[in-house]
C-alpha cells in the first residue's frame, strides 16, 4: 500500500440472495481534488450461498424471530468473511497491503428517508480476516434526510461516465436502479439516480413458485411465453412508478404476497396462461417500468443505457428493455468495462476508499439528502 493508492475489498449481498459478490480493487486519485479516480480490478469472485444459508436469509427477509435475526447477523458476518478471504487469495495481494474491507451486508428492511437495516456483523468480518471493515453505508444518508439509496451512483459518476455523451447505467439486481450521468467534464449538470422498480425479483419469484428452478436460466421460459398486457398495465398503476425521484424501493414492496397475487392476476386475466406466459409477464413488467422511467423522468439526451447485474444475463429481459427504451441503444456493462456481475462489489469498494480518504460517498441529487456526507462506520482489525 502506498500513499498514492489504496487496495480495498468490496462485498455485496443483494436482494436476489445468489451469494456474496467480492472484488479486490486498487484505487488511486488522478487529480488533486479526487474528482477523477483510477482503478484496477485485481480479482472478482462470487461465493454462492448454500441452500441452508439462503433459506435462513429468506426467513429473515420475511419476518424471522428476533433470535433468528440476531443469530444470522453474526453467521452472515462469517459468510462475508469467507467470501473476502477467497477473493483475497485469488488476487494474491498480501493482507498487509489491503486498507479495508467495505461490506454492504444484507438489507433486511429499508424504509426510504426513515430507516434501514443491514446485517452481517462487521466485527465478525474483522475477526475472521484480520482487516479493518467499513460498513453501514446507508445510515448516515438517511440521518441527513436522504433515502439511503441508491448508493452506486457515486461509482457511476467517478468511474463509469462517458467522455462526450450522456449515459444511463442500469443495474438489474433484485431491484432495478439507474443513474443518469452527464459527460466527463460537463459542468452544471447534476447526476440523478433512483430505483426503477423490480429488477429480477418478480421474474425470479414467479419462476420459483411455478417451477423447481431458482431463476429462468437463459430465459428459456420467458422466450416461450406471451406477456399478459393487462396485468403489466395494472401493476404499473402502483403509485411508486409515477412518484417523482429521488425514490427507492425493495423487497418490502415485492414481497412473497406480491408474487402470489401477481400469479393470481395472470390467471384471472388469462385462465389458460402457462408458466411461460407468467414469467414473460414478469419480464415485461421490469422492462416497461424502465421504459416508463425514461419517458417520465429522463429528459436528458441519453445516447446509451448500459445494463449490469444478474438480469443483464437474461436475453429476454435485455431485448424487452431495448424495445421499451428505443431508440436509445442498450449495451452490456461487460462490453464496455469489466464483468458486470462485479459492478456493485467494485462500487462498495469505492465507498470504502472514499470513507478512508474522508470524502463523501452519497450524491444528494440521487438520495435526497441535505448534503454530501462521509458514509460508513469503521471497525478496526
Amino acid at each position: 500500500m502506498t500513499a498514492e493508492s489504496l487496495v480495498v475489498v468490496g462485498l455485496m449481498s443483494g436482494t436476489s440472495l445468489d451469494g456474496v459478490s467480492a472484488a479486490v480493487v486498487r484505487f488511486h486519485d488522478r487529480d488533486a481534488a479526487g474528482r477523477d479516480i483510477g482503478y484496477d480490478v485485481l480479482a472478482y469472485d462470487v461465493t454462492p450461498y448454500a441452500d441452508s444459508e439462503r433459506a435462513l436469509l429468506a426467513e429473515c427477509l420475511t419476518g424471522a424471530s428476533p433470535d433468528t435475526n440476531c443469530r444470522v447477523n453474526y453467521e452472515l458476518g462469517a459468510w462475508l468473511a469467507r467470501a473476502a478471504n477467497a477473493v483475497i487469495a485469488q488476487a494474491g495481494v498480501p493482507r498487509s497491503e489491503i486498507a479495508a474491507i467495505a461490506s454492504h451486508g444484507q438489507t433486511l428492511w429499508h424504509v426510504p428517508a426513515h430507516s434501514t437495516w443491514q446485517i452481517g456483523h462487521p466485527a465478525v468480518i474483522a475477526e475472521r480476516t484480520g482487516i479493518p471493515v467499513v460498513s453501514d453505508f446507508r445510515a448516515r444518508d438517511i440521518a441527513a434526510g436522504g433515502q439511503g439509496a441508491p448508493l452506486v451512483p457515486i461509482a457511476d459518476t467517478l468511474l463509469f461516465r462517458a467522455t462526450d455523451h450522456w449515459r444511463v447505467l442500469q443495474n438489474l439486481g433484485g431491484i432495478g436502479n439507474l443513474t443518469v450521468v452527464p459527460p466527463r467534464g460537463a459542468t452544471g449538470n447534476a447526476v440523478r439516480a433512483f430505483d426503477t422498480g423490480p429488477g429480477v425479483v418478480v421474474i425470479d419469484g414467479v419462476t420459483q413458485r411455478l417451477t423447481n428452478e431458482r431463476f429462468d436460466r437463459d430465459a428459456k421460459l420467458a422466450r416461450q411465453g406471451e406477456p399478459i398486457a393487462a396485468v403489466v398495465d395494472a401493476s404499473l398503476a402502483h403509485p411508486y412508478y409515477s412518484a417523482e425521484p429521488p425514490k427507492s424501493t425493495g423487497r418490502e414492496l415485492y414481497t412473497p404476497g406480491f408474487i402470489d397475487e401477481f400469479i393470481a392476476q395472470c390467471r384471472r386475466a388469462s385462465p389458460n396462461a402457462t408458466p411461460a406466459d407468467i414469467v414473460a409477464t414478469a419480464v415485461e413488467l421490469t422492462a416497461r417500468s424502465i421504459g416508463l422511467a425514461f419517458q417520465r423522468f429522463i429528459p436528458e439526451p441519453v445516447a446509451e443505457i448500459i445494463v449490469s447485474g444478474g438480469g443483464a444475463k437474461n436475453p429476454a429481459l435485455t431485448a424487452a428493455i431495448a424495445r421499451a427504451v428505443a431508440p436509445v441503444r442498450v449495451l452490456p456493462f461487460d462490453a464496455v468495462f469489466f464483468d458486470g456481475e462485479a459492478k456493485e462489489a467494485v462500487a462498495f469498494a469505492l465507498l470504502g476508499y472514499l470513507h478512508l480518504r474522508g470524502r463523501p460517498g452519497n450524491i444528494p441529487t440521487a438520495t435526497g439528502a441535505r448534503g454530501a456526507r462521509i458514509l460508513g462506520s469503521l471497525t478496526p482489525a
